[in-house]
């Protein structure tokens, strides 16, 4: 893992944290993807991802995320920002499997 890709990660957490989540998307489920449960799976592995190497498990999870997340994204509007948040943490879910993948090697 390089450590410009590191920073990279750690700079689109800091801008995700201060994003506010899509309030239209509290409690709701897209094509079967409770979108609060698929923001918190992802959140959750990025931030393991800032500590160190992903354990399988968690690798799984982000491949999940991303199979979902681009399952859901054509059909989220862009009320609030929605499309453009969720295009983030796909991107985020995309670079943290990445370096995961790196690591592997």
């Amino acid at each position: 893992m390089s450590e410009s890709e590191v920073a990279l990660l750690s700079r689109m957490w800091e801008q995700h944290m201060r994003a506010p989540f899509p309030p239209h998307l509290r409690g709701r489920e897209i094509h079967g993807e409770d979108m609060v449960l698929l923001d918190g799976d992802i959140a959750g592995c990025v931030v393991s991802s800032l500590s160190g190497p992903l354990d399988e498990k968690r690798r799984k999870v982000l491949f999940l995320c991303l199979a979902a997340i681009e399952k859901v994204l054509p059909s989220i509007d862009d009320e609030d920002g929605a499309s453009e948040y969720y295009k983030h943490l796909r991107d985020m879910a995309a670079l943290a499997v990445e370096l995961g993948n790196a690591e592997a090697r």
